[in-house]
C-alpha cells in the first residue's frame, strides 16, 4: 500500500489568510506548502508546535546561531534515579490507597452498626471475634 495524500480544508479569517499569504510569498513557496511544513513539523513533533515570529525565536534561543539546532519541544535529560523514585513513590502512592479504601470499608462498617444497635455499646474485642476480618497495617 501505497503513501496516499488526504487534503485538509478549514476556514481562517482575513486577516490570518493575508498573513499566511506573506510567509509564503516572503519564503516563495505556495501558500499549500506552508500548511504541509506545518503538519509535518506537528506531527514530526508529536502535536507540540508552537509558531512564534523569527526574531522572537531568536530571543527565546537566546540568539542561537545557525550552527546550533533548536528541537521543539526542549528535552530535558532526567536521571535514571530520579525516574526510579518516581515509579517507587507511585507504587506507595497506590499502596496507601488501597489501605485508605480498607479503612473506609472498616469505618463504614462500623458506622452502620452503629445505625443498627443505637442503644448498644460496641466493644473493639468483640469486633475481632467475628467472622469479618479487618487488618489495620
Amino acid at each position: 500500500m501505497g503513501n496516499k495524500n488526504k487534503t485538509i480544508s478549514f476556514r481562517v479569517n482575513e486577516d490570518a489568510f493575508e498573513a499566511l499569504q506573506a510567509i509564503a510569498e516572503e519564503r516563495d513557496i505556495s501558500l499549500s506548502a506552508v500548511f504541509r511544513d506545518y503538519v509535518d513539523r506537528l506531527v514530526e513533533h508529536d502535536g507540540q508546535v508552537e509558531v512564534v515570529p523569527e526574531d522572537e525565536l531568536e530571543a527565546r534561543t537566546g540568539g542561537a546561531g545557525a550552527d546550533e539546532e533548536i528541537s521543539f519541544p526542549p528535552t530535558v535529560e532526567v536521571p535514571k534515579r530520579f525516574i526510579r523514585e518516581h515509579e517507587r513513590l507511585e507504587l506507595e502512592a497506590e499502596h496507601l490507597r488501597e489501605q485508605l479504601d480498607e479503612y473506609k470499608g472498616y469505618v463504614n462498617d462500623l458506622q452502620d452498626r452503629l445505625e443498627d444497635e443505637e442503644d448498644e455499646v460496641l466493644l473493639l474485642d468483640e469486633l475481632d471475634d467475628e467472622d469479618e476480618s479487618y487488618q489495620l497495617r
